[in-house]
Formats: C-alpha cells, sequence, structure tokens
C-alpha cells in the first residue's frame, strides 16, 4: 500500500481552512441578523448639562472567553492567517512529497536553514501585532503567577505520556504502520540513529529551545487568537491545534501533536500567558530528547514526536 501520508496532511490542512472559513462565516450571518433592518426608537433628549456623561449610542467591544485577549486584531488579520496558513501549507507539502527520495536527508546545513525558518516566522508573526500592542500585552509575558509553571509543564508532559502510552496499547502504530506509514517521525530517527556530534547538537537545540520558543509564538502566540476573534475559542483552538499538528508532516504524529496542540492552547487560555505552554513544549521536547539519547546507551526500543 501506498503511504497516503501525503494526501492526509493536506486534508488536515483543508478541513482546518473549512472549519474555518464556514465558523467565521456563520458568526458574521447569525451576529444581529436584523440590527439593520428594525428601526432605532427616538432618544430621549438628553440633558446636555456639563456635569453629565453623554450617553454613547456605540455598542462596546464584544469580549470573549478566556484570558487571551483578541482586542487588538482586525479584519486585516484574516490576511495574516491566510499567509502563515498557506506558508505552512506549501513548505510542508513540499517537504512529504520530498520525503521518499534518497537525496533528502537532516544533515547540518538543513536543520540551520530549518531553525532559521522557525525564527522567521515567529518574526513574520510578531511583524502583524507589533505596531497595535506591545509584545508584554500581546503574549502576557508578565506572568504574576509564574510559579505554576513548575507544576504545570510536568503536569502536561505526564498527560501526553499518558495518552501516547494509550495510543501504543491500542496498537495505534501497528494501524499506521498497516498503511505503510513510518511510524517515527524524521526527527526521532535522526537522534536514534545518528553518530554525528554536530547534527546531534543541532536536532537537539531545534527541539528544545527553537520549537518551543517559535512554535509558540506562530501557532498559539498568533494564528490561535487571531482566529478566536473571528470564530470564537472553541473552533480556534481546533483549527490551530490541526494546523500545528499538520504543519510537522507526519501522518502517524499527526493525532497526537493535535491533542498536545489542543491542550498548549488549553493552557494558553488558562493562564494567559504564552510563558506556560513555552514551558510545557520546551520539558516535553526536551525529554523527549533525553529519552532517545539515554536508550540509544541501553538499546532500548522507543517511539517518540517532536
Amino acid at each position: 500500500m501506498s503511504d497516503p501520508t501525503e494526501i492526509v496532511i493536506i486534508a488536515s490542512f483543508c478541513s482546518a481552512l473549512g472549519i474555518f472559513a464556514t465558523a467565521a462565516t456563520a458568526r458574521q450571518l447569525l451576529k444581529n441578523p436584523v440590527a439593520a433592518e428594525v428601526p432605532m426608537a427616538p432618544l430621549p433628549e438628553q440633558d446636555l448639562s456639563p456635569y453629565l456623561t453623554p450617553v454613547s449610542s456605540a455598542e462596546p467591544p464584544e469580549l470573549l472567553p478566556g484570558k487571551v485577549p483578541t482586542w487588538f486584531y482586525s479584519a486585516l488579520d484574516l490576511l495574516g492567517l491566510g499567509f502563515i496558513f498557506m506558508v505552512f501549507f506549501g513548505l510542508v507539502v513540499a517537504s512529504v512529497r520530498a520525503t521518499g527520495e534518497p537525496e533528502v536527508v537532516l544533515d547540518p546545513t538543513t536543520l540551520i536553514a530549518s531553525i532559521a525558518f522557525q525564527f522567521i516566522s515567529a518574526g513574520i508573526a510578531t511583524a502583524f501585532v507589533i505596531t497595535r500592542v506591545r509584545p508584554v500585552e500581546w503574549l502576557g509575558l508578565r506572568w504574576e503567577k509564574w510559579p505554576w509553571v513548575f507544576l504545570i509543564a510536568p503536569g502536561g508532559v505526564i498527560c501526553m505520556w499518558i495518552f501516547f502510552g494509550s495510543l501504543q496499547f491500542s496498537g495505534f502504530m501497528e494501524w499506521m504502520e498497516s498503511f505503510g506509514v513510518e511510524p517515527v517521525q524524521d526527527t526521532v530517527k535522526l537522534l536514534q540513529e545518528s553518530t554525528d556530534p554536530l547534527t546531534l547538537g543541532l536536532m537537539a537545540a531545534a527541539a528544545v529551545f527553537a520549537a518551543p520558543i517559535c512554535e509558540e509564538i506562530v501557532f498559539r502566540g498568533y494564528l490561535y487568537p487571531a482566529a478566536k476573534k473571528f470564530v470564537g475559542p472553541w473552533i480556534a483552538g481546533i483549527c490551530s491545534a490541526l494546523v500545528f499538528a499538520a504543519a510537522h508532516g507526519s501522518m502517524a504524529a499527526l493525532l497526537p501533536l493535535f491533542v498536545f496542540g489542543c491542550l498548549l492552547v488549553f493552557i494558553y487560555e488558562k493562564t494567559g500567558s504564552i510563558w506556560a505552554p513555552m514551558a510545557v513544549h520546551f520539558c516535553f521536547n526536551g525529554a523527549t530528547v533525553l529519552v532517545q539519547m539515554a536508550a540509544r546507551f541501553y538499546d532500548l526500543p522507543l517511539d517518540g514526536n517532536l
């Protein structure tokens, strides 16, 4: 059976786009559908005393649930969402198509380019909002309850390990292999097999530092709240997590990374600070790297995802 990864990844991207577009359109159509048709009753004559505050007829801004702010996003961010979506869609699909070619390997040059792309994508996401809001307000960098991160981060990792264990126990990976899909991501396989210290060092740096910082800024910091502005937190969380999972280009890792993306969105909304999902992402990837590296010395048959 031919590897269906490309079809599944494309379908995942398209599903996220379709869900978002449908929800945004429905939300717009259902928002005050008859407000323009109902004539407004004349307002009573106001007292123009300088000691009274004039009554404003303007509606207050819509306040969405959760601690992640959306007030500074506008219709122009639909272009930002579309741009980032298309960049990841194009690059991931091209990468998936090239995976089967023998000359495509994760060497130091490729890893450096990958790290550079992650920081560039984070810079692009930042550029979309930096002129409208300070980073402290945008990402909740001034987090008063930051000590909670020492409980949230390991708790998130344990939850994901339990989920991965349940997938292994249920035979999920064997099911993936039945489709001709590689059950282990290329990044994890590199940690398991590479003997080049530079390659291993760059891979560890990309996984432990670049990914938690840059991916959180892009997917949780920008994509999620910008989408939340138009479709609300639930649909935005699902769509951003689906794009996050598909952006890794692995069919076997699609479900685990989708769940991980949803968990990171939940943590971001509950804390209101990007530090929390960054810490969870850092600990999860760091623990995976440490486990994979340690397993090489003990010849343990481990699988994992970054």
